[in-house]
Protein backbone atom coordinates (compact mmCIF):
# COMPACT_ATOMS: atom_id res chain seq x y z
CA UNK A 1 0.00 0.00 0.00
CA UNK A 2 2.79 2.41 0.96
CA UNK A 3 4.73 1.55 -2.23
CA UNK A 4 1.65 2.31 -4.36
CA UNK A 5 1.16 5.63 -2.54
CA UNK A 6 4.81 6.64 -3.19
CA UNK A 7 4.46 5.66 -6.85
CA UNK A 8 1.38 7.89 -7.20
CA UNK A 9 3.22 10.77 -5.54
CA UNK A 10 6.15 10.40 -7.98
CA UNK A 11 3.78 10.34 -10.95
CA UNK A 12 2.04 13.46 -9.67
CA UNK A 13 5.36 15.25 -9.18
CA UNK A 14 6.43 14.27 -12.69
CA UNK A 15 3.18 15.65 -14.13
CA UNK A 16 3.57 18.91 -12.19
CA UNK A 17 7.19 19.36 -13.31
CA UNK A 18 6.27 18.52 -16.91
CA UNK A 19 3.41 21.01 -16.85
CA UNK A 20 5.70 23.72 -15.47
CA UNK A 21 8.35 23.05 -18.17
CA UNK A 22 5.75 23.13 -20.93
CA UNK A 23 4.65 26.57 -19.77
CA UNK A 24 8.17 27.87 -19.19
CA UNK A 25 10.54 30.09 -21.13
CA UNK A 26 13.99 29.49 -22.57
CA UNK A 27 16.33 32.36 -21.80
CA UNK A 28 19.60 32.67 -23.70
CA UNK A 29 21.84 34.95 -21.63
CA UNK A 30 24.18 37.21 -23.58
CA UNK A 31 26.38 38.40 -20.74
CA UNK A 32 29.74 36.89 -19.74
CA UNK A 33 28.02 33.62 -18.76
CA UNK A 34 27.31 32.77 -22.42
CA UNK A 35 29.63 30.09 -23.82
CA UNK A 36 29.04 31.00 -27.46
CA UNK A 37 27.60 34.44 -28.19
CA UNK A 38 27.90 34.08 -31.96
CA UNK A 39 25.99 30.82 -32.25
CA UNK A 40 23.33 32.23 -29.88
CA UNK A 41 22.31 34.59 -32.68
CA UNK A 42 22.07 31.58 -34.97
CA UNK A 43 19.73 29.86 -32.52
CA UNK A 44 17.51 32.94 -32.43
CA UNK A 45 17.46 33.12 -36.23
CA UNK A 46 16.63 29.38 -36.39
CA UNK A 47 13.71 29.88 -33.98
CA UNK A 48 12.32 32.67 -36.17
CA UNK A 49 12.93 30.60 -39.31
CA UNK A 50 10.71 27.90 -37.84
CA UNK A 51 7.79 30.30 -37.46
CA UNK A 52 8.16 30.97 -33.75
CA UNK A 53 8.47 34.32 -32.01
CA UNK A 54 11.39 35.52 -29.94
CA UNK A 55 12.03 38.41 -27.61
CA UNK A 56 15.18 40.52 -27.51
CA UNK A 57 15.75 41.83 -24.01
CA UNK A 58 17.66 45.02 -24.66
CA UNK A 59 20.32 45.80 -22.04
CA UNK A 60 19.25 42.82 -19.93
CA UNK A 61 22.28 40.59 -19.35
CA UNK A 62 24.02 41.76 -22.50
CA UNK A 63 20.95 41.69 -24.75
CA UNK A 64 19.48 38.28 -23.97
CA UNK A 65 16.87 36.35 -25.97
CA UNK A 66 13.78 34.47 -24.81
CA UNK A 67 11.42 31.98 -26.45
CA UNK A 68 8.52 29.86 -25.28
CA UNK A 69 9.93 26.55 -24.08
CA UNK A 70 10.19 23.79 -26.68
CA UNK A 71 12.32 20.70 -26.32
CA UNK A 72 13.62 21.08 -29.88
CA UNK A 73 14.99 24.54 -29.05
CA UNK A 74 16.66 23.30 -25.88
CA UNK A 75 18.17 20.38 -27.80
CA UNK A 76 19.43 22.70 -30.54
CA UNK A 77 21.10 24.94 -27.96
CA UNK A 78 22.85 21.91 -26.51
CA UNK A 79 23.97 20.67 -29.93
CA UNK A 80 25.39 24.08 -30.89
CA UNK A 81 27.04 24.71 -27.52
CA UNK A 82 24.88 27.70 -26.59
CA UNK A 83 24.21 28.40 -22.92
CA UNK A 84 20.55 28.61 -21.95
CA UNK A 85 18.32 28.65 -18.89
CA UNK A 86 14.80 27.32 -18.38
CA UNK A 87 12.85 29.98 -16.51
CA UNK A 88 9.46 29.47 -14.88
CA UNK A 89 6.41 31.60 -15.60
CA UNK A 90 6.79 33.35 -12.26
CA UNK A 91 10.48 34.09 -12.85
CA UNK A 92 9.99 35.40 -16.39
CA UNK A 93 7.14 37.66 -15.21
CA UNK A 94 9.48 39.19 -12.66
CA UNK A 95 12.14 39.71 -15.34
CA UNK A 96 9.69 41.27 -17.81
CA UNK A 97 8.20 43.53 -15.14
CA UNK A 98 11.66 44.71 -14.19
CA UNK A 99 12.52 45.44 -17.83
CA UNK A 100 9.27 47.40 -18.26
CA UNK A 101 10.09 49.68 -15.33
CA UNK A 102 10.61 53.32 -16.23
CA UNK A 103 13.61 53.58 -13.91
CA UNK A 104 15.74 51.06 -15.84
CA UNK A 105 17.34 51.38 -19.26
CA UNK A 106 15.92 48.16 -20.68
CA UNK A 107 13.18 47.10 -23.06
CA UNK A 108 11.63 43.95 -24.54
CA UNK A 109 11.48 43.89 -28.36
CA UNK A 110 9.50 41.21 -30.16
CA UNK A 111 11.26 39.50 -33.06
CA UNK A 112 8.68 38.25 -35.52
CA UNK A 113 10.19 36.90 -38.73
CA UNK A 114 13.62 35.74 -39.88
CA UNK A 115 14.91 38.33 -42.37
CA UNK A 116 15.85 37.08 -45.82
CA UNK A 117 19.57 37.85 -46.21
CA UNK A 118 21.68 38.60 -49.27
CA UNK A 119 25.41 39.15 -49.51
CA UNK A 120 26.59 41.21 -52.49
CA UNK A 121 29.78 39.40 -53.42
CA UNK A 122 31.63 38.17 -56.52
CA UNK A 123 31.08 34.52 -57.26
CA UNK A 124 33.98 32.33 -56.15
CA UNK A 125 35.04 34.46 -53.19
CA UNK A 126 35.90 32.38 -50.16
CA UNK A 127 33.81 32.95 -46.99
CA UNK A 128 36.88 34.04 -45.04
CA UNK A 129 37.47 36.91 -47.50
CA UNK A 130 34.66 38.73 -45.70
CA UNK A 131 33.84 38.90 -42.00
CA UNK A 132 30.08 38.83 -42.54
CA UNK A 133 29.98 35.67 -44.64
CA UNK A 134 32.43 34.11 -42.20
CA UNK A 135 30.21 34.76 -39.19
CA UNK A 136 27.00 33.85 -41.03
CA UNK A 137 28.48 30.46 -41.78
CA UNK A 138 29.73 30.01 -38.23
CA UNK A 139 26.41 31.06 -36.68
CA UNK A 140 24.56 28.78 -39.17
CA UNK A 141 22.42 31.58 -40.61
CA UNK A 142 21.18 31.14 -44.19
CA UNK A 143 21.98 33.68 -46.89
CA UNK A 144 22.13 34.04 -50.66
CA UNK A 145 25.05 35.33 -52.71
CA UNK A 146 24.06 37.94 -55.29
CA UNK A 147 26.10 40.23 -57.50
CA UNK A 148 25.75 42.77 -60.30
CA UNK A 149 23.55 40.67 -62.57
CA UNK A 150 21.03 39.95 -59.81
CA UNK A 151 20.93 43.62 -58.77
CA UNK A 152 20.36 44.77 -62.36
CA UNK A 153 17.62 42.16 -62.76
CA UNK A 154 15.72 43.62 -59.81
CA UNK A 155 16.28 40.78 -57.36
CA UNK A 156 17.10 43.04 -54.39
CA UNK A 157 13.40 43.33 -53.61
CA UNK A 158 13.39 39.67 -52.53
CA UNK A 159 15.63 40.45 -49.54
CA UNK A 160 15.16 42.23 -46.22
CA UNK A 161 18.86 42.71 -45.47
CA UNK A 162 21.83 43.29 -47.74
CA UNK A 163 25.52 43.16 -46.93
CA UNK A 164 28.14 44.64 -49.25
CA UNK A 165 31.25 42.49 -49.51
CA UNK A 166 34.52 44.43 -49.44
CA UNK A 167 33.72 45.96 -52.79
CA UNK A 168 35.20 48.93 -54.64
CA UNK A 169 32.25 50.79 -56.14
CA UNK A 170 34.50 53.38 -57.82
CA UNK A 171 35.81 51.00 -60.51
CA UNK A 172 39.44 51.30 -59.35
CA UNK A 173 39.81 47.62 -58.39
CA UNK A 174 40.38 48.34 -54.72
CA UNK A 175 43.29 50.70 -55.46
CA UNK A 176 45.51 47.58 -55.44
CA UNK A 177 47.29 48.72 -58.59
CA UNK A 178 50.43 50.02 -56.90
CA UNK A 179 51.20 46.80 -55.01
CA UNK A 180 49.60 44.04 -57.09
CA UNK A 181 49.35 45.17 -60.73
CA UNK A 182 51.69 42.35 -61.84
CA UNK A 183 49.98 39.68 -59.73
CA UNK A 184 48.04 37.05 -61.66
CA UNK A 185 45.00 37.32 -59.39
CA UNK A 186 44.81 41.10 -59.97
CA UNK A 187 45.06 40.79 -63.76
CA UNK A 188 42.47 38.01 -63.83
CA UNK A 189 40.07 39.98 -61.60
CA UNK A 190 40.31 43.08 -63.80
CA UNK A 191 39.81 41.07 -66.96
CA UNK A 192 36.74 39.32 -65.57
CA UNK A 193 35.26 42.58 -64.21
CA UNK A 194 35.61 44.23 -67.63
CA UNK A 195 34.05 41.25 -69.40
CA UNK A 196 31.14 41.18 -66.92
CA UNK A 197 30.52 44.90 -67.38
CA UNK A 198 30.37 44.51 -71.17
CA UNK A 199 28.03 41.53 -70.91
CA UNK A 200 25.67 43.64 -68.79
CA UNK A 201 25.71 46.56 -71.23
CA UNK A 202 28.34 48.88 -69.71
CA UNK A 203 31.53 50.01 -71.44
CA UNK A 204 33.29 50.69 -68.11
CA UNK A 205 33.36 48.86 -64.79
CA UNK A 206 32.94 52.22 -63.02
CA UNK A 207 29.65 52.81 -64.85
CA UNK A 208 28.36 49.37 -63.91
CA UNK A 209 29.29 49.91 -60.27
CA UNK A 210 27.61 53.32 -60.22
CA UNK A 211 24.42 51.80 -61.62
CA UNK A 212 24.53 49.08 -58.95
CA UNK A 213 25.22 51.63 -56.19
CA UNK A 214 22.18 53.65 -57.25
CA UNK A 215 19.99 50.53 -57.30
CA UNK A 216 21.15 49.70 -53.77
CA UNK A 217 20.33 53.24 -52.68
CA UNK A 218 16.80 52.79 -54.10
CA UNK A 219 16.54 49.50 -52.22
CA UNK A 220 17.32 51.22 -48.91
CA UNK A 221 14.95 54.11 -49.64
CA UNK A 222 12.15 51.59 -50.25
CA UNK A 223 12.66 49.91 -46.88
CA UNK A 224 15.74 47.71 -47.16
CA UNK A 225 18.39 47.30 -44.49
CA UNK A 226 21.96 47.85 -45.72
CA UNK A 227 25.16 46.85 -43.92
CA UNK A 228 28.70 47.41 -45.20
CA UNK A 229 32.24 47.08 -43.89
CA UNK A 230 35.72 48.27 -44.86
CA UNK A 231 36.07 49.67 -48.41
CA UNK A 232 32.42 49.00 -49.28
CA UNK A 233 31.54 51.96 -47.05
CA UNK A 234 33.51 54.94 -48.36
CA UNK A 235 33.93 53.65 -51.93
CA UNK A 236 30.13 53.33 -52.11
CA UNK A 237 29.54 56.96 -51.16
CA UNK A 238 32.40 58.15 -53.37
CA UNK A 239 30.80 56.42 -56.37
CA UNK A 240 27.48 58.13 -55.65
CA UNK A 241 29.14 61.55 -55.29
CA UNK A 242 31.06 61.07 -58.56
CA UNK A 243 28.00 60.25 -60.64
CA UNK A 244 28.60 63.17 -63.02
CA UNK A 245 32.37 62.92 -63.41
CA UNK A 246 35.18 60.44 -64.11
CA UNK A 247 37.57 59.76 -61.20
CA UNK A 248 39.31 56.71 -62.74
CA UNK A 249 42.74 56.99 -64.35
CA UNK A 250 43.63 55.18 -67.58
CA UNK A 251 44.96 51.97 -65.99
CA UNK A 252 41.48 51.43 -64.56
CA UNK A 253 39.19 52.35 -67.44
CA UNK A 254 41.28 53.14 -70.51
CA UNK A 255 41.12 56.92 -70.34
CA UNK A 256 42.19 59.61 -67.90
CA UNK A 257 40.20 61.01 -65.01
CA UNK A 258 38.44 64.34 -65.32
CA UNK A 259 41.04 66.89 -64.08
CA UNK A 260 38.20 68.78 -62.37
CA UNK A 261 36.59 65.70 -60.81
CA UNK A 262 37.06 66.89 -57.22
CA UNK A 263 35.04 70.05 -57.81
CA UNK A 264 32.31 68.06 -59.56
CA UNK A 265 31.57 65.75 -56.61
CA UNK A 266 27.96 66.03 -55.45
CA UNK A 267 27.77 65.30 -51.72
CA UNK A 268 23.98 65.60 -51.70
CA UNK A 269 23.86 62.15 -53.31
CA UNK A 270 25.79 60.31 -50.56
CA UNK A 271 24.40 58.47 -47.55
CA UNK A 272 27.07 59.13 -44.93
CA UNK A 273 29.93 61.39 -45.98
CA UNK A 274 30.45 64.99 -47.07
CA UNK A 275 33.22 67.42 -48.10
CA UNK A 276 35.86 64.70 -48.55
CA UNK A 277 38.88 64.94 -50.82
CA UNK A 278 39.72 62.20 -53.30
CA UNK A 279 43.10 60.48 -53.29
CA UNK A 280 43.78 60.65 -57.02
CA UNK A 281 47.19 58.98 -57.11
CA UNK A 282 46.56 55.52 -58.64
CA UNK A 283 49.66 54.16 -56.90
CA UNK A 284 48.29 55.01 -53.44
CA UNK A 285 46.23 52.42 -51.57
CA UNK A 286 43.51 54.85 -50.51
CA UNK A 287 40.29 56.29 -51.94
CA UNK A 288 39.88 59.55 -50.04
CA UNK A 289 40.55 61.32 -46.75
CA UNK A 290 37.38 59.81 -45.24
CA UNK A 291 39.45 56.86 -44.01
CA UNK A 292 41.59 57.50 -40.92
CA UNK A 293 44.03 54.61 -41.48
CA UNK A 294 47.01 56.81 -42.40
CA UNK A 295 46.23 59.36 -39.67
CA UNK A 296 46.46 56.94 -36.73
CA UNK A 297 49.82 57.93 -35.30
CA UNK A 298 50.33 56.44 -31.87
CA UNK A 299 47.62 53.81 -32.34
CA UNK A 300 48.82 50.20 -32.37
CA UNK A 301 47.23 46.84 -31.69
CA UNK A 302 47.81 47.05 -27.94
CA UNK A 303 45.97 50.34 -27.48
CA UNK A 304 43.47 50.18 -30.35
CA UNK A 305 39.99 50.09 -28.84
CA UNK A 306 36.75 51.92 -29.58
CA UNK A 307 33.81 52.65 -27.32
CA UNK A 308 30.14 51.97 -27.99
CA UNK A 309 27.64 54.62 -27.01
CA UNK A 310 24.79 53.75 -24.66
CA UNK A 311 21.30 54.61 -25.83
CA UNK A 312 17.89 54.62 -24.20
CA UNK A 313 16.31 51.25 -24.85
CA UNK A 314 12.79 52.64 -24.52
CA UNK A 315 13.35 55.84 -26.48
CA UNK A 316 16.02 54.85 -29.02
CA UNK A 317 15.46 51.11 -29.59
CA UNK A 318 17.19 50.94 -33.00
CA UNK A 319 20.70 52.07 -31.98
CA UNK A 320 20.24 50.17 -28.73
CA UNK A 321 19.67 46.95 -30.68
CA UNK A 322 22.65 47.61 -32.91
CA UNK A 323 24.94 48.15 -29.91
CA UNK A 324 23.93 45.15 -27.76
CA UNK A 325 27.03 43.54 -26.29
CA UNK A 326 28.59 42.14 -23.14
CA UNK A 327 31.12 45.00 -23.16
CA UNK A 328 31.10 48.54 -24.50
CA UNK A 329 34.85 48.54 -25.16
CA UNK A 330 35.56 46.83 -28.50
CA UNK A 331 39.00 45.74 -29.70
CA UNK A 332 39.98 47.68 -32.83
CA UNK A 333 41.04 46.14 -36.15
CA UNK A 334 42.46 47.48 -39.38
CA UNK A 335 41.18 47.45 -42.95
CA UNK A 336 41.57 49.29 -46.20
CA UNK A 337 39.00 51.57 -44.61
CA UNK A 338 39.70 51.26 -40.90
CA UNK A 339 37.57 54.10 -39.56
CA UNK A 340 35.93 57.34 -40.59
CA UNK A 341 37.24 60.85 -39.88
CA UNK A 342 34.37 62.56 -38.07
CA UNK A 343 34.86 65.83 -39.95
CA UNK A 344 33.53 64.17 -43.11
CA UNK A 345 30.43 62.52 -41.60
CA UNK A 346 27.08 64.18 -42.27
CA UNK A 347 25.38 65.81 -39.30
CA UNK A 348 22.31 63.54 -39.39
CA UNK A 349 24.41 60.37 -39.11
CA UNK A 350 24.50 58.61 -35.74
CA UNK A 351 27.98 57.73 -34.50
CA UNK A 352 27.53 54.55 -32.42
CA UNK A 353 31.20 53.67 -31.83
CA UNK A 354 34.24 55.92 -31.71
CA UNK A 355 37.89 56.35 -30.83
CA UNK A 356 37.41 59.84 -29.46
CA UNK A 357 41.09 60.65 -28.92
CA UNK A 358 41.73 60.28 -32.68
CA UNK A 359 38.49 61.88 -33.94
CA UNK A 360 37.51 58.51 -35.45
CA UNK A 361 34.10 56.95 -35.88
CA UNK A 362 34.10 53.15 -36.25
CA UNK A 363 30.42 52.30 -36.35
CA UNK A 364 27.78 54.62 -37.86
CA UNK A 365 24.11 54.42 -38.77
CA UNK A 366 21.20 56.38 -40.19
CA UNK A 367 17.80 56.12 -41.77
CA UNK A 368 17.23 56.75 -45.46
CA UNK A 369 13.67 56.84 -46.72
CA UNK A 370 11.87 53.81 -45.31
CA UNK A 371 15.10 51.86 -44.69
CA UNK A 372 18.34 52.12 -42.79
CA UNK A 373 22.06 51.66 -43.39
CA UNK A 374 24.97 50.84 -41.08
CA UNK A 375 28.68 51.22 -41.88
CA UNK A 376 31.35 49.44 -39.83
CA UNK A 377 35.04 50.26 -40.35
CA UNK A 378 37.71 47.57 -40.63
CA UNK A 379 38.07 44.15 -42.27
CA UNK A 380 37.93 41.40 -39.62
CA UNK A 381 37.22 41.97 -35.90
CA UNK A 382 39.52 39.11 -34.90
CA UNK A 383 42.36 39.67 -37.39
CA UNK A 384 43.99 42.98 -36.52
CA UNK A 385 45.83 43.54 -39.81
CA UNK A 386 44.57 41.29 -42.60
CA UNK A 387 46.68 40.97 -45.75
CA UNK A 388 45.87 39.40 -49.11
CA UNK A 389 46.49 35.66 -48.83
CA UNK A 390 46.40 35.53 -45.02
CA UNK A 391 44.79 32.41 -43.52
CA UNK A 392 41.15 32.64 -42.52
CA UNK A 393 40.01 33.48 -39.01
CA UNK A 394 38.79 30.43 -37.08
CA UNK A 395 35.72 31.71 -35.26
CA UNK A 396 35.58 28.61 -33.11
CA UNK A 397 38.53 30.26 -31.34
CA UNK A 398 36.54 33.50 -30.87
CA UNK A 399 32.97 32.42 -29.97
CA UNK A 400 32.48 35.44 -27.70
CA UNK A 401 33.88 38.13 -30.02
CA UNK A 402 32.34 41.54 -29.19
CA UNK A 403 33.39 42.88 -32.59
CA UNK A 404 31.57 40.10 -34.43
CA UNK A 405 28.52 40.58 -32.22
CA UNK A 406 27.99 44.00 -33.79
CA UNK A 407 27.64 42.35 -37.20
CA UNK A 408 25.08 39.87 -35.89
CA UNK A 409 23.08 42.62 -34.17
CA UNK A 410 22.54 44.08 -37.63
CA UNK A 411 21.41 40.73 -39.01
CA UNK A 412 18.68 40.29 -36.37
CA UNK A 413 17.64 43.95 -36.34
CA UNK A 414 15.24 43.64 -39.33
CA UNK A 415 13.33 40.90 -37.48
CA UNK A 416 12.22 43.38 -34.81
CA UNK A 417 8.63 44.49 -34.70
CA UNK A 418 8.73 48.00 -36.12
CA UNK A 419 9.05 50.48 -33.32
CA UNK A 420 9.59 54.10 -34.21
CA UNK A 421 11.74 56.40 -32.11
CA UNK A 422 9.61 58.19 -29.54
CA UNK A 423 9.25 61.96 -29.77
Amino acid sequence: MQRKFLKNILILLFLVVSANISASTILIPMDESQKNHLKAYGITYWVLQNGLEANWLLNYRGGSFTFAYAKDIADECTIRGVSFEIVSNAEISIIYNRIAGQDVNMDKIKLEKAPKIAVYSPKGKQPWDDAVTLVLNYAEIDYDIIYDKEVINGELSKYDWLHLHHEDFTGQYGKFYGAYRYARWYKDAQKKAEADALSLGFNKVSKLKLFVAKRIKEYVFSGGFLFAMCSATDSYDIALAAENTDICESMFDGDGADPNCQSKLDFSKTLAFKDFKLVRNPMEYEFSNIDATMKRRGVNEKNDFFTLFEYSAKWDPIPTMLCQNHTNIIKGFMGQTTSFVKDYIKSDVLIMGELKSKNEARYIHSEFGQGTWTFYGGHDPEDYRHFVGDPKTELKLHPNSPGYRLILNNILFPAAKKKKKKT
